[in-house]
């Protein structure tokens, strides 16, 4: 995605004009080759050695670490990737097919093999598809799936209940082995295979990988350390020669470094309850979004590895109109005026967030001071746990704080659907429904959603979050970090030389 410098960091840090606690990224790393530090710095070398937790799982549909999650894209493969433009690329699909109505897609398989050079199969993709629909990482993308099935000639067959014309977005799936789907670490198609040594867990590279792509890192052997608090990992950078580090923050490590950035998806937003006194008032609830000024909370919480979001999508969603965004971006007196007008000025209002989450609670501290400041009286009730998740159900909030992973194609059908498992404080919307299910089969419907979306006020997207990926200086000179895939690569086809037309 964006590679990020971190000279101008270093120039603020020198001369003391940085703000407390804010950092905005600008690049990937020291200039000059120092270190602004007295602490002694692990030279680099040219062996990349990788940081992961051996207590967490490397199963790519139930692996949680950021770390482990970052070695996935070495070691599997799926039919597609994602690059960090929100664009599909062929992988594992040699060709595919979309029949008229847009509800099936048939795709047809490269002749590629796993790590023990056994054939890939349509069963193989069949049996990873439905795994990962059973739980897990991507169990929530199967929303619109309504079967998946093995077809003649090798091809595998998804029949959705909804149009889509971008279902190859959620299905950049690692696919394995179908007769390794419970197994902890299964094998996959990728360049590297994950084996056990004398002297611990690494990574090695396949002699007769199936495909000759350019790959970001080219070591033949990749040895893993153990590693899970911030600490430790850091500890393994510093003195231990580990290459990378992934964290979901900025840190201050004054090393000679790169930088780069890599969105995760992790949509962080407010919803209105329709049930509350001030929210069930419609020009209250749509102006809440000229209240919150998103940048002050990118730059001051985030550290810069966030990106500010009017609409409710990734800023680098193909169909996320800027200009739309703009008009709904920090405007603090049209609030103040709506909550004066309603004559709401002084009215509580329970702010409610899982206080198990500092950087969220840090978060929603701060949008209960600016809406404050627009007159209203915020409280944040002390709960966390089962507590929180019971006045969630319940309903015992006017505005909640939350978090969740967008989709690559930015569906919010969980949020709107009477059902939806994102839909607390009454948000069902029909019309918001229907024209979601419109922009799933013709992208050019996004900016109508996400029009009616804001003007009706129950969602208020806030921002979509980015990990910040530490890599020593020159070791990895063709990384470009996409979503859910550090290591992204590219075979070099397109969607457009893939697709078959009838």
């Amino acid at each position: 995605m964006k590679r990020l410098l971190a000279i101008l960091a270093l120039v603020c840090l020198l001369t003391g004009c940085a703000e407390e606690n804010a950092y905005i990224p600008t690049g990937g790393g020291f200039q000059d080759g120092s270190s602004p530090s007295s602490q002694p710095v692990t030279q680099v070398t040219g062996e990349v050695r990788l940081a992961y937790d051996k207590d967490g799982s490397l199963h790519p549909y139930t692996a949680s670490d950021r770390n482990n999650r970052a070695l996935l894209s070495l070691i599997y493969q799926g039919l597609f990737a994602i690059n960090g433009d929100y664009e599909a690329t062929p992988v594992l699909c040699r060709s595919y097919q979309v029949s008229s109505d847009m509800r099936t897609w048939t795709f047809y398989l490269e002749d590629a093999t796993f790590s023990d050079g056994q054939a890939l199969t349509a069963a193989d993709v069949v049996a990873s598809l439905r795994a990962a629909r059973a739980e897990g990482f991507y169990s929530g993308r199967f929303q619109h799936i309504k079967s998946i099935d093995a077809a003649a000639g090798g091809s595998v067959v998804i029949t959705l209940s909804t149009p889509m014309n971008n279902l190859p977005l959620l299905l950049d799936i690692p696919i394995i082995k179908a007769s390794q789907t419970d197994s902890a670490t299964p094998l996959g198609t990728g360049p590297y295979i994950l084996e056990s040594t004398a002297s611990g867990m690494q990574l090695r590279r396949q002699a007769a990988w199936w495909c000759n792509a350019a790959l970001p890192v080219s070591a033949q052997t990749i040895p893993l350390y153990h590693g899970t608090t911030q600490s430790e990992l850091w500890d393994l950078y510093k003195f231990s020669g580990v290459s990378m580090v992934c964290t979901d923050n900025y840190v201050d490590f004054r090393g000679d470094y790169e930088l780069w950035e890599s969105e995760n998806g992790i949509f962080v937003y407010l919803t209105c309850n329709l049930d509350s006194p001030i929210f069930s008032n419609k020009s209250v609830r749509s102006a809440l979004t000229y209240a919150i000024d998103r940048d002050t909370l990118v730059k001051k919480y985030y550290r810069g590895f966030a990106h500010s979001a009017s609409l409710p999508a990734s800023p680098s969603f193909p169909y996320y109109s800027t200009a739309l965004a703009e008009k709904y971006d920090y405007e603090p007196e049209i609030f103040t005026q709506a909550v004066a007008d309603a004559q709401f000025v002084g009215r509580e209002v329970v702010l409610l967030v899982n206080r198990d989450d500092p950087l969220r609670l840090r978060t929603a501290q701060a949008i209960a001071e600016m809406l404050t400041a627009a007159g209203l009286t915020v409280t944040i009730p002390e709960v966390s746990g089962q507590d929180y998740l019971n006045k969630l159900e319940w309903g015992e909030f006017d505005l909640f704080l939350g978090q969740t992973k967008l989709s690559a194609n930015m569906d919010l059908t969980a949020f709107f659907a009477e059902k939806g498992n994102l839909n607390y404080g009454r948000l069902t919307n029909v019309a918001a429904t229907a024209m979601m299910s419109e922009a799933l089969a013709d992208g050019g419907n996004y900016q109508s959603l996400h029009k009616l979306v804001m003007d009706d006020g129950r969602l208020c997207p806030i921002l979509v979050r980015s990990d910040a990926v530490y890599g020593r200086r020159g070791l990895f000179p063709g990384l470009s970090p996409a979503r859910d895939s550090i290591f992204y690569y590219s075979l070099g086809k397109t969607m457009e030389d893939a697709k078959v037309t009838e």
